[in-house]
């Protein structure tokens, strides 16, 4: 397929959490090699037990609201420092020495994600209110697979003085969302996420293959779906309201990320 023939595919947005990256893994790989058969990937991230790892050894106090980590402006550093400078780095490193072209940026980058502050409780935790694929086109349309770390950008407050000059704050967002943000942003022809789990397990431990709305929300209401696995399912709705195919699978498992773009029926699928 010539670069001009890629330009017109959709693209593949594909989670990889830390869980996933271990020696036996294939996802990268997998990237690469759809990539040299003229598909789109784009890459998000998380790296939320390294971020743990050095709260700790920096003695920065860190706890968890409703799921998601409360982000003091000391502990904001950290996620700065190992999302975008150790995770974001390595992945394109590998990236490349797999043969791939890759660039590492984050929402902030070009203002792709922008986000708010919404919960006193979470300090600089936000959520996301906007997300422009424009450059994330550009890359991809000059043949380059992005990997973005999930850090979105908020703008000065609108009380800020006339004439002072505003300064923007740097937000930790939720990985999942992140990726499921931009697949919509970009309607993306898939959505994949990558876990250490073979799909969303029902009530008697069995993969649940295609999930609608109504039995997710029956799910939710049983403590069945719980856990980590809730945005990764809210994810996967927002993006297929616009028509993307969004699956949960296991990225341990050898290959899953190309036998899923070839059609195979592995994991959980999301039905809009």
């Amino acid at each position: 397929m010539t670069m001009n023939e890629a330009m017109g595919v959709p693209a593949t947005v594909i989670k990889i959490g830390g869980s996933t990256l271990g020696a036996q893994d294939t996802s990268l790989q997998d990237i690469v090699e759809l990539h040299r058969e003229g598909l789109r990937p784009v890459v998000v991230h998380g790296g939320g037990a390294m971020i743990s790892d050095w709260l700790k050894r920096l003695d920065i106090e860190s706890h968890f609201v409703d799921g998601l980590r409360s982000t003091s402006a000391p502990a904001m550093e950290v996620v700065l420092g190992v999302l975008r400078g150790v995770v974001n780095t390595q992945l394109v490193s590998e990236i490349i020495a797999l043969g791939g072209r890759a660039v590492g940026l984050s929402g902030v980058d070009g203002a792709i994600v922008r986000g708010e502050q919404y919960d006193e409780r979470l300090g600089l935790v936000g959520r996301i209110t906007e997300a422009n694929a424009d450059i994330l086109t550009s890359l991809l349309d000059a043949g380059v697979i992005p990997v973005i770390a999930p850090i979105a950008l908020e703008a000065p407050h609108s009380e800020q003085q006339a004439g002072t000059p505003g300064r923007a704050q740097a937000l930790n967002i939720n990985a999942d969302t992140m990726a499921g943000e931009i697949a919509r942003a970009l309607n993306a022809a898939q959505l994949i996420f990558l876990t250490d789990v073979d799909g969303l397990m029902d009530g008697a431990g069995a993969v649940v293959e295609s999930l609608g709305a109504e039995q997710a929300e029956r799910l939710r209401a049983e403590g069945v779906l719980s856990g980590g696995m809730i945005p990764k399912i809210d994810a996967c709705f927002r993006a297929a309201e616009v028509g993307v195919a969004a699956f949960i699978a296991n990225g341990t498992q050898p290959h899953t990320v190309h036998r899923l773009v070839s059609g195979e029926r592995i994991g959980t699928r999301i039905e809009a």
